[in-house]
């Protein structure tokens, strides 16, 4: 049965927590932007190096979203080589610059910025310790000033809508889409053999269902058999045409093809919708970085806080990914939710945002900083900044249930107390322990999306 720290042991916790409650994290104040310099104009005032994923489409729009809101015009874009492009603009005054952007892959986005060749380095997975050592010469790069979370993103696994299957584990799809599983019968109530379609090998979408998929199940993709496509749309529409066939596609690119319901682990099935990715709980989503030196206040910075302000965020669902705007979201209430649970699922509204913690700690992450800021203005909007917000925490498995659930409770009064000082009386925090997984605890990555607390609205 699922127990919960009650209210009144708030104090005893804090006491017991103290060395895990380190400081204070500042709500983070709107930057008014300063203009940049502009130096040679033959060479480029800002150079993005990195992952493709990021780079393809959504580096491009948000270097000219940002030259469109310092008053930049005759903005151009030319493709200089393969997954190499160059921005160039004329600023109010006159003033020629240039922006160098390359998207061969997130390491040499790192390594770049480490030998002097990139003022920022844009990733689809988190910076490395050995990269973090070797750039400390720039400073800390886990620094909230270092590391910016700019999108998330999500793949949705579609079949044909004549295709009986509705749902399956990541572990299922790696043995699908490695040859090891052939049949349709050995998955679900669908007979028939398989037919693989996938994105071709420069695709973002492709690298990330390797790196989620594949790689995190010691698989790779069947050697024959596999349908390869450089348009999304092509792939989408082909899939929902055959009933024996099976994709992987971004979420605005299901069409008419029918999207699976996804678990990893001990995780409940999910479908990819756009409030259960940008809420980081669905199994096949992933943020997307920018690393810039936390030691300099130039146009690395300048991309980074355009990137993560709200006229970055429309950019980021504009170009397919799943901006960081918060949702309100019905939960659906099932008899195996812990009573309390239950009882928040019946008569309030989930918000699409959820905090994260590092592993054995109640300090929040990078991108909780700026979450709570953002949680906060959704409340101010929906008058709900008075006694209507709960809070929830989750851990992953210990093999003391005690210290989980304390550990779980910690990091909800972590967040309380960033919400109280900027202005939100908070109803409740409840301390779930290892209680109702979202991902698979085998994995890291799985165990830091288990690590959450999670903001329910009345």
């Amino acid at each position: 049965a699922m127990r919960r720290i009650p209210m009144t042991s708030t104090a005893t916790l804090l006491a017991l927590g103290a060395a895990l409650l380190l400081g204070s994290l500042p709500v983070q104040a709107a930057e008014a932007e300063t203009p940049l310099p502009l130096p040679d104009p033959r060479q480029p005032v800002l150079r993005v190096h990195g992952s493709n994923t990021i780079g393809a489409s959504l580096t491009p729009a948000l270097v000219r979203g940002m030259l469109e809101a310092r008053g930049f015009t005759d903005i151009r874009l030319e493709v200089t080589a393969a997954n190499e492009q160059r921005i160039t603009a004329r600023s109010a005054d006159g003033q020629q610059a240039q922006f160098q952007l390359a998207a061969h892959g997130s390491s040499t986005g790192f390594a770049a910025l480490r030998d002097g060749n990139a003022d920022v380095a844009a990733s689809s997975r988190p910076i490395k310790t050995q990269e973090v050592t070797e750039l400390l010469p720039q400073g800390n790069l886990l620094d909230s000033k270092g590391e910016h979370v700019i999108a998330i993103d999500g793949l949705a696994i579609i079949t044909s809508p004549r295709n009986l299957t509705r749902e399956l584990s990541t572990e299922q799809l790696a043995q699908i889409f490695s040859g090891e599983i052939t049949d349709w019968g050995q998955v679900g109530p669908y007979q028939g053999r398989i037919n693989l379609y996938a994105r071709d090998e420069q695709s973002g979408t492709w690298d990330t269902f390797k790196e989620l998929v594949l790689t995190r199940n010691g698989k790779k993709l069947a050697a024959e058999g596999v349908r390869r496509y450089e348009s999304s749309e092509q792939l989408s529409d082909m899939v929902a045409a055959d009933p024996q066939g099976i994709g992987f596609i971004g979420l605005p690119y299901i069409r008419k093809a029918h999207a699976l319901e996804i678990s990893s682990g001990s995780s409940q099935s999910m479908a990819p919708t756009p409030e259960l990715v940008a809420s980081e709980d669905y199994p096949l989503s992933r943020r997307l970085f920018l690393y810039t030196s936390p030691q300099r206040d130039d146009w690395a910075q300048g991309l980074a806080r355009f990137a993560e302000s709200d006229a970055g965020q429309a950019i980021v669902e504009k170009t397919g990914f799943v901006p960081q705007s918060v949702r309100a979201m019905a939960v659906l209430p099932t008899d195996d939710m812990p009573a309390e649970y239950r009882e928040l699922a019946l008569k309030a509204r989930r918000l699409s945002t959820t905090f994260r913690f590092a592993e054995g700690s109640s300090n929040l992450d990078n991108k909780a900083i700026r979450d709570i800021e953002r949680v906060v203005s959704h409340l101010k909007q929906h008058d709900k900044l008075s006694g209507q917000v709960v809070l929830v925490g989750f851990g992953d498995p210990r093999a003391n249930a005690d210290h989980s659930m304390l550990i779980s409770k910690l990091r909800a009064i972590t967040v309380q107390r960033q919400l109280v000082k900027a202005g939100v009386l908070v109803r409740d925090n409840l301390g779930m322990g290892d209680a109702m997984p979202v991902a698979d605890n085998q994995s890291e990555d799985g165990r830091r999306k288990n690590r959450r607390v999670e903001v329910w609205v009345y």
